[in-house]
C-alpha cells in the first residue's frame, strides 16, 4: 500500500491560492498580530491614563535602538536573498545569505543585551527627607545588585548622575566623598535614610514594565527565528537537492515570519523610543 500523498505542498490550492504551509503561516501571523496588538493597546491606554509618563528618547538608548533597526532591516534583505538563492537552485548563495541573516540576528540580540544591562545597574534611591538620588552603586557598596530588601551594610555608595533635594535642604543623610583626579564624586547614603531603592528594571514603573515585556517578547521571536533558520542552514541540504520546490516554499514561509518580526520592531521603535 502506497503512502498517502499530501497535496498542495509545492503548488497553491485552487481555492486559497496558497500552499498549505503558507496558509498555516498566515493564520499563525494573524494570532501574532492579536498578541502584539493587545500589548500596543495596553501601552496606549496606560500612557493616556497616566499622570506622568517618561519620554522614551530621554530615558532609553535611542542610538543603540537605531543601530538595531538598521541591523534588523538588513537581515530582512539577506533573508530575501537566501530565498532567491533557493529559487535559482544555488545552494552556495542560499547558505551565504542565510548565514548572514543569522549573524545579523545575533548582532541584534547582543546590542539588545548591551541596552538592557545598564537598566539593572542604574538605581533610584528615595530618601526619608524627600530627596531623590539617581546613580550607580560605588565600588565599596554591597556585593552584587542592590535590592531594597537585601541591604547587608549600614550604607551604600552612589555615583550619582542626578540629585533632587527635598524640603529639608540639608545633606545629613549623606557624606560626600571625592576621589582622586579623574574620579567621580560619590555619595555615601545611610541605609536607614532610604525609603525605597529600585533599579530601572520591569518593576520600576508601568513604562519599564511594558518596555521590557514588549521588547523582550520581540527578542524571543528573534530567538525562534534564529532556531528555524539555523535548522534550514544545517539540515536543509538534503531537501534542497531532493525537492527544491518544497524547500524553497519552506524558506519563503520562514521569510514571511522574519519580515513580520521586522515589522513589529518598526512599530516598537518609534512607539517606545521616540514618543
Amino acid at each position: 500500500m502506497s503512502a498517502p500523498v499530501i497535496r498542495y505542498i509545492d503548488e497553491p490550492h485552487p481555492i486559497t491560492g496558497l500552499t498549505n504551509g503558507k496558509l498555516g503561516l498566515w493564520l499563525f501571523l494573524a494570532s501574532e498580530v492579536m498578541l502584539f496588538g493587545a500589548l500596543f493597546s495596553s501601552y496606549i491606554l496606560l500612557r493616556v491614563g497616566a499622570d506622568s509618563w517618561p519620554d522614551g528618547w530621554d530615558v532609553l538608548n535611542v542610538p543603540l535602538a537605531t543601530l538595531n533597526t538598521v541591523v534588523l532591516i538588513s537581515s530582512s534583505v539577506t533573508m530575501v536573498m537566501a530565498w532567491v538563492g533557493c529559487r535559482l537552485n544555488n545552494l552556495g548563495k542560499f547558505r551565504f545569505y542565510m548565514s548572514l541573516t543569522i549573524a545579523l540576528s545575533l548582532v541584534f540580540l547582543v546590542i539588545k543585551t548591551i541596552e538592557y544591562k545598564p537598566k539593572f545597574e542604574h538605581y533610584e534611591a528615595f530618601l526619608a527627607d524627600g530627596a531623590l538620588v539617581k546613580g550607580y552603586e560605588g565600588s565599596e557598596s554591597i556585593t552584587g545588585h542592590l535590592d531594597e530588601n537585601d541591604l547587608d551594610k549600614d550604607y551604600i555608595l552612589f555615583s550619582p548622575d542626578a540629585v533632587q533635594h527635598g524640603t529639608s535642604g540639608d545633606d545629613e543623610h549623606s557624606d560626600h566623598e571625592k576621589g582622586g583626579e579623574g574620579h567621580a564624586e560619590q555619595i555615601r547614603i545611610n541605609r536607614l535614610d532610604i525609603d525605597r531603592l529600585t533599579n530601572f528594571g520591569p518593576k520600576h514603573s508601568n513604562f519599564y514594565g511594558l518596555y521590557f515585556t514588549m521588547t523582550g517578547l520581540h527578542g524571543l521571536h528573534i530567538v525562534g527565528g534564529i532556531a528555524v533558520n539555523l535548522y534550514f542552514l544545517l539540515f536543509g541540504t538534503g531537501m534542497f537537492r531532493s525537492n527544491p520546490a518544497q524547500f524553497s516554499n519552506r524558506i519563503e514561509c520562514a521569510g514571511l515570519y522574519w519580515h513580520f518580526v521586522d515589522l513589529v520592531w518598526i512599530f516598537l521603535f518609534p512607539t517606545i523610543y521616540l514618543l
